[in-house]
């Protein structure tokens, strides 16, 4: 029987929804603004209508699975303090849902970089490996840890926060307060002030032609752009940031005996350029009994990941209800 569920992905900007076969993947996507600097109702209703209109096509879904940033509870119910969304505290997402529906339906919220490790593990590029570790580099550094092909989610259900790992007790404070942490190198903010103090003389750099006066507005993705057409000083912020993720992942293979990586969000569309420095670093700090068999990999299934794994919360939860039950 092949099941059918929407598959949510909360993002600060926008907020991406489909349907989500279980045998065939995505069926159809829709994208709307998250609204979330009007407030968590706001944001509600946003979903409410995408959903809404998703079930108008697709009655039969047999739940929504909803990946989100911020704290989740071990039940999958609540999000607490979501990042980027102003006068959220505490939402129980399946009510607030299911009030903004003509129907009730099984409702399951989890970690927006969790549930794209999920998408990952059962559509992407994970689906040749059992375990692995995932990170999401965009906005921020997310991460989960895929084990025997489910999300392992620790005692209380926040495993796997690799963009809060620290790799210099004394290195610049991420926004979490942690020192040192691997987002205050490669969140997307910090990624970009670090290339514009760096390539700020470098006069043969076309990111001059590309950015704002002082190089204000210069982004990630005009790094890569300008990597492709040979610059050599974009090519070297996009490797130091390799490095960087490598030192962070050689610390996660050594505590967890995962030796698969898998590296997705908006800042992996550099590729190469990242990958393989990652790939190098990464060996220098992992402990040699551990080094055989280490992979990096770019998902190349972009947003698509997300709403995907949140579907497969459905699948899974049935799976386990009907396991229980037996």
């Amino acid at each position: 029987m092949n099941r059918l569920a929407i598959g949510v992905d909360l993002g600060g900007t926008f907020i991406k929804a489909g349907v989500v076969s279980e045998e065939k993947g995505l069926l159809v996507e829709r994208s709307v603004d998250s609204c979330a600097e009007l407030g968590p109702e706001k944001v509600l209703d946003q979903m409410g209508a995408v959903i809404t209109e998703l079930l108008s096509a697709y009655p039969t879904v047999a739940g929504i699975g909803i990946g989100s940033p911020g704290a989740i509870n071990w039940d999958r119910t609540t999000v607490s303090s979501p990042p980027n969304f102003p006068g959220w505290h505490c939402v129980h997402m399946g009510e607030a849902i299911n009030a903004r529906l003509s129907k009730s339906l099984l409702t399951i919220v989890e970690n927006d970089a969790n549930v794209a490790a999920l998408g990952s593990a059962h559509y992407g590029a994970g689906r040749q490996f059992e375990s692995f570790i995932m990170v999401t580099l965009g906005t921020g550094v997310g991460g989960a840890i895929i084990y025997q092909n489910k999300i392992f989610r620790g005692a209380t259900g926040a495993a796997g926060e690799i963009g809060h790992m620290t790799i210099d007790y004394e290195g610049p404070f991420a926004r979490s307060g942690v020192a040192g942490a691997i987002e205050a190198y490669l969140g997307q903010r910090f990624l970009s002030r670090h290339a514009r103090y760096r390539l700020m003389n470098r006069e043969d750099s076309i990111i001059h032609t590309m950015a704002d006066a002082d190089l204000q507005g210069i982004t990630p993705k005009m790094l890569y752009d300008a990597a492709e057409k040979g610059d050599e000083g974009a090519k070297e912020v996009l490797a130091w940031a390799g490095h960087k993720l490598g030192c962070v992942l050689g610390s996660a293979v050594n505590l967890l005996d995962i030796r698969k990586i898998i590296v997705g969000g908006g800042l992996s569309a550099a590729g190469e350029y990242i990958l393989k420095e990652t790939r190098t670093t990464l060996n220098h700090y992992v402990t040699p009994a551990l080094q055989e068999g280490i992979e990096v990999i770019q998902e190349m299934g972009g947003n698509a990941v997300g709403i995907l794994g949140a579907g497969h919360l459905v699948f899974q939860h049935l799976d386990e209800r009907n396991t229980s039950a037996a």
